[in-house]
């Protein structure tokens, strides 16, 4: 499960990229032209940009100079028409991790971005485990002492997330931003309802949690048990 910001003008090729994205499990937002994906990646974080190279208002070569200029390292999928060697070279060079001409199919396109998120710096495990927690993220199968815990789509989307960032804390805008799409219908007193449906539905004993408050700031997973 990564979060995915698609920089297409072409809405018909934009929507199909989505459409296989999102059957993947990914969260998925849209833009059609490369000063709006600039001013989104200002707000909200995403693990991969699928980005075309010809767009409106700022071409895909410079939104991808300026998102390495800024020190992301988003893994970043370059689209083009263009099928000569130099013009896939300059895409590469300028800090594009794959590229693929036009016409693709987005089935392919849909593996690549699998191929690059299991890379070591972002290892997206079928497995997760935290104690005697088991989360297989291929099937969404959630067990808990052997027993298998029903979760509903946010409750599972959030814990998945808190299991692949362990010790590291987050606002709840912060989970907002990095779970969900733009569009999405969430609200921060959802996501205080998901944690403390989760808390119910996972927590073994009254004096301990797998979600540890912090107050006034967020929310953090240990990676160990806190005494």
């Amino acid at each position: 499960m990564a979060k995915i910001l698609v920089v297409e003008d072409d809405h018909s090729v934009a929507q199909s990229i989505e459409e296989f994205l999102k059957a993947e499990q990914h969260t998925v937002d849209v833009v059609h032209d490369g000063q709006d994906a600039l001013e989104r990646l200002d707000v909200f974080h995403y693990d991969a940009m699928v980005l075309d190279w010809n767009l409106p208002r700022l071409n895909g070569i410079d939104v991808c100079k300026a998102t390495r200029a800024g020190g992301s390292s988003m893994l970043i999928i370059m689209l083009t028409g263009k099928t000569d060697l130099d013009a896939r070279l300059t895409g590469l060079d300028t800090g594009a991790d794959d590229y693929m001409t036009k016409p693709f199919h987005p089935s392919e396109l849909a593996a690549r971005v699998r191929a690059l998120l299991r890379r070591p710096a972002m290892v997206q495990d079928e497995v997760l485990k935290k104690g005697d927690l088991v989360v297989n993220t291929h099937t969404r199968k959630v067990t808990k002492a052997e027993k298998e815990v029903a979760l509903q789509p946010m409750e599972y989307k959030l814990l998945e997330f808190f299991l692949r960032h362990p010790d590291r804390l987050f606002s709840s805008e912060a989970l907002l931003r990095r779970c969900w799409s733009d569009e999405a219908d969430i609200s921060l007193d959802a996501i205080y309802t998901c944690i403390r449906r989760l808390r119910k539905k996972l927590d073994m004993e009254k004096d301990t949690s797998i979600i540890r408050t912090v107050h006034s700031v967020g929310y953090i997973l240990d990676s160990e048990d806190q005494k």
